[in-house]
């Protein structure tokens, strides 16, 4: 029974339809499940800068020349595919990328335990980044696994005007809410490799160079 679960699952995921994500300022995502079908074809993957996510994703030789021949017509300087990829990737569907470095415009983003070359590696344990793809999957907004810095509430001078919330009163709240053997929150739950796409999108904007 078990193996016919886990049997469905692999069905499922693998006839999923391909995710696509509006980042801001002219960036777009783009989640492949399968090779070549979820290839974006509609006129607004061209001209942009875009993310192409191929993490988990099985392919064969015939898809990765195909994969080859759409970077070739949709990365360039000015509009750059930040790939993201990993040690789940198909490695039929990897093996080109090494002949594909010379691409213009394409940038290859993965952990630092892959064994295949990347133009970025990203420090992130291999459970973390399943759990960081399958929220996304499943409804996670994307700007929540982008921000690993989340708005903190703070007792400030506006707040205590409002509450009239004494001095003594605020330490008090805050050592109530704060003892020191609780235990630490845990971190956010982050996209690492979706993060790092972004922050270097941004940055070639803040240079000016898309």
């Amino acid at each position: 029974m078990r193996a016919l679960f886990l049997f469905l699952i692999a069905t499922a995921a693998a006839c999923a339809a391909p995710l696509q994500k509006d980042l801001g300022q002219g960036l777009v995502y783009f989640r492949m499940h399968q090779l070549p079908g979820d290839l974006p074809a509609n006129p607004g993957a061209k001209g942009r800068p875009c993310v192409l996510d191929l993490r988990y994703v099985k392919g064969t030789a015939a898809a990765a020349a195909d994969l080859k021949a759409w970077l070739a017509s949709h990365a360039t300087i000015k509009t750059p595919v930040l790939l993201l990829a990993n040690a789940d990737t198909s490695p039929a569907l990897l093996a080109p990328l090494a002949a594909a470095q010379s691409i213009p415009g394409l940038v290859i983003i993965a952990p630092e335990t892959v064994k295949f070359p990347a133009d970025i590696a990203v420090d992130v344990s291999p459970r973390r980044e399943r759990k960081a793809y399958d929220a996304l999957e499943e409804g996670t907004p994307v700007e929540k696994l982008l921000n690993d810095n989340p708005p903190k509430e703070r007792n400030d001078e506006a707040r205590l005007a409002r509450d009239h919330i004494s001095d003594e009163e605020m330490e008090a709240e805050t050592e109530s809410a704060n003892p020191t053997d609780a235990p630490a929150p845990p971190r956010p739950l982050i996209d690492a490799e979706l993060q790092r796409a972004v922050q270097l999108h941004r940055a070639l904007l803040a240079l000016k160079q898309l």
